[in-house]
């Protein structure tokens, strides 16, 4: 059966800290979690039943083993996630200084396994018939895994839900310069593109959440999702209307999971069926959710946790 949401991109393993407010430098403890955007997103998505896998690689080491256990663990299927020689799987690490600084430190030098993906080994039918595919900006910054990238998307064709998450990482993009060519024409063969208001401006030079939500739309995809931090999100659709949804509030402990949370649950909205504004609204509240605890992978809410804190907004109006 064609999975519901297929996910292509980085992994690796979070380190984060369990003492907050300090730096690395001062922090005596740690703990250990799956890791990678689109990971992530697909751990987000099998939290409400979806069945989900991701396309990436890990290094031939004990944490590429770790990655394959909690994909298994979390109920996503490993069957994609090749073996790299060019290093080891990526490790990240973070600072923890809420609400709003959460200095993130990747170890994925001199080039992470999930960049070494080469359309020659992508299941070219797994892509095509998946109900949701999503992608990252990260993917198109480096060789091969810009041309396996590129071709997974030209060869699904628009077909299903297409998503690309923007995900701006400057630190992987060794030509910074090239990067509003290359979101172009991963654009157009998407049909729902996602960012931040800085990503927006990267792959468009808008920065207003309207004017970079047009410009989007114009570049060829059918929903464009623009994440304002504190103020909310910003959607807008072929029709032109922009749907806003206040954000969520919380006691932020870690943001840094938030959107990948968010991005699991409008999968799930999306496969559901749902209008925009319910599917923002489930998604925006569930990246409140995460952004209010440690973990990300670990973190990822239930349909039952997302509803009740929508409730508790729904109340508090």
């Amino acid at each position: 059966m064609p999975f519901e949401v297929l996910t292509m991109g980085r992994v690796g393993v979070d380190v984060y800290p369990l003492q907050t407010g300090v730096g690395l430098a001062e922090v005596t403890s740690f703990a250990k979690y799956l890791g990678g955007s689109p990971t992530n997103v697909a751990v987000a998505a099998a939290r409400y039943g979806r069945s989900s896998a991701v396309v990436t690689k890990t290094g031939r080491d004990p944490f590429g083993a770790f990655v394959r256990t909690a994909l298994e663990g979390y109920g996503v299927d490993a069957r994609f996630v090749g073996v790299s020689d060019v290093a080891p799987t990526p490790v990240t690490f973070c600072e923890i200084f809420p609400p709003d600084d959460f200095p993130l430190y990747f170890y994925r030098l001199p080039k992470a396994p999930d960049l070494d993906i080469s359309a020659q080994e992508l299941d070219l039918a797994a892509v095509r018939e998946a109900s949701v595919f999503w992608v990252t900006g990260t993917g198109l910054s480096e060789e091969p895994s810009r041309s396996a990238t590129l071709a997974a998307l030209s060869h699904r064709d628009r077909s299903g839900v297409t998503v690309l998450d923007l995900d701006w990482r400057p630190v992987f993009w060794a030509e910074p310069a090239a990067a509003r060519k290359l979101y172009a024409e991963a654009l157009r063969h998407a049909t729902v593109a996602v960012g931040n208001i800085d990503e927006c401006e990267v792959a468009t030079g808008e920065r207003e959440p309207r004017d970079a939500a047009r410009a989007l739309l114009a570049a060829g995809v059918e929903l464009a999702v623009v994440k304002q931090g504190p103020r909310g999100v910003l959607a807008m659709g072929r029709d032109g209307v922009a749907v806003e949804v206040a954000p969520v509030p919380v006691n932020v402990v870690n943001g840094l999971g938030a959107g990948d949370a968010f991005g699991g649950a409008l999968c799930h909205g999306l496969l559901s069926g749902w209008d925009t504004h319910r599917a923002v609204s489930f998604a925006n509240a569930a990246g409140a959710i995460v952004a209010g605890r440690l973990s990300c992978s670990d973190a990822m809410p239930t349909r039952s946790e997302v509803e009740a804190a929508l409730r508790e907004v729904s109340r508090a109006v």
